[in-house]
Formats: C-alpha cells, structure tokens, sequence
C-alpha cells in the first residue's frame, strides 16, 4: 500500500499517467472550444431574430400610408357614380 490510501478508484489509477494534478479532468481542448462555438452561434441566432422580429414590426407601424383627404372624396364620388348608374339601370328596366 505504498501507492495511497487504497480509496482511489480505477480510473485515477488510469488517469495517473497523464500526470494532471488531483481534481482536474483530461477534457480535450475542442469540446470547450464546440461549447463556446454554439453558445455563440445561439447568441447571434437569437439577435438575428430579433432584429428580424423589430424591423417586422417597425415597418408594418410606421409605413402605412397616411389618410389622404383626397382619396377618401374619390373614393365617395365612385361610390355615387355607381348608385347613380344602378338607379338608372332600375329606371330603365321599368
């Protein structure tokens, strides 16, 4: 029982030959690497959306047309030129 205590398990036995100091794991530099790949990719994914989501709203708030005067009284003569063309078509079928 030279070796320690008896309490170390298998895999610490395993993990001896890495010489890495008690307590840390041997995690390959990548997997760290890949995490912060897709933290960061679901950050830009998320801003990306809401900028989408914001010009959305923005555009359909602030580009509709105003009320034009004008357009409403043509609109209001069209609508009279068609009663008056009913009325006369109902004249003349009678």
């Amino acid at each position: 029982m030279a070796e320690g205590s008896g309490l170390e398990t298998y895999a610490n036995h395993a993990n001896s030959a890495t010489s890495e100091p008690p307590g840390e794991t041997a995690v390959p530099e990548t997997i760290g690497a890949d995490a912060a790949l897709k933290r960061t990719l679901l950050i830009v994914a998320i801003a990306a959306a809401s900028a989408g989501l914001a010009f959305a709203i923005v555009r359909a708030t602030l580009l509709r047309p105003p009320a034009d005067p004008t357009t409403e009284r043509i609109q209001q003569l069209i609508d009279e030129a068609n009663r008056l063309l009913k009325q006369l078509d109902d004249k003349k079928s009678d």
